[in-house]
């Protein structure tokens, strides 16, 4: 996810990149505030956010050059709290409007929220799938083995779906918690631990044992084994 800040601030500008970037949210912002197209047109942003108060030009005109080629989600920070540049913005098609100063936890919440309704609402959602014989049904939250039925709790079955999707292929630590995060499923570092093991067990008590391998330093692994 590559986000345009067009703010010159640049103090904001690397408090805002710094903890976007534990999320594995890239944050670039314009070489030139004359030239803030160039930038867009190159980089090709999934989400801007904009200033109001700008070198050369405001933010208003920003809004209005990207809203005449591009859907892309926008959201201005500002610390003008005149309830007319709230309304400007909103009529010129962006989607949200945040005051300085502001609170980082709520932008990132903001930011997270405003691209999953844009980008995740295409993907299509399985009720079943099939993994190593046993059958997995999302709608039960549950995954059965030759009789045997595991109910998994939302955040087991959100992690072995996540797994799957990448079957055979290393999942990081920090891209299962982005996942679950954006889900508003609120986790940690050590809640991802215990929520895997569990996941583990459960696995295990159906006969699917040794099917989610932990790669020390890099993440996690769903394998596809004979059973």
């Amino acid at each position: 996810m590559k986000i345009l800040i067009i703010e010159d601030d640049q103090a904001i500008f690397e408090i805002i990149q710094e903890r976007f970037s534990q999320w594995s949210l890239e944050v670039i912002r314009p070489a030139d505030f004359q030239k803030v197209m160039e930038s867009f047109y190159k980089e090709k942003p999934q989400l801007v956010i904009i200033d109001i108060q700008l070198p050369a030009f405001d933010g208003f005109h920003w809004c209005r050059e990207i809203r005449h080629i591009s859907k892309v989600p926008i959201i201005f920070l500002s610390s003008r709290d005149h309830p007319m540049d709230q309304v400007m913005a909103m009529q010129m098609g962006a989607d949200d409007f945040i005051q300085k100063p502001f609170n980082m936890d709520v932008l990132l919440a903001k930011v997270q929220a405003i691209t999953r309704r844009t980008y995740d609402y295409k993907e299509e959602h399985l009720h079943s799938a099939l993994w190593n014989a046993a059958t997995i049904d999302y709608s039960r939250s549950t995954i059965t083995l030759q009789g045997r039925t595991a109910e998994l709790t939302k955040n087991e079955l959100f992690i072995l779906r996540v797994l799957l999707e990448r079957l055979d292929q290393i999942v990081s630590r920090d891209e299962l918690m982005r996942k679950l995060w954006d889900d508003e499923r609120f986790v940690n570092d050590n809640t991802l631990s215990v929520n895997v093991n569990r996941l583990r067990l459960k696995l295990e008590e159906i006969g699917l044992a040794d099917v989610i391998l932990t790669k020390k330093g890099l993440g996690y692994m769903a394998i596809t084994k004979e059973v």
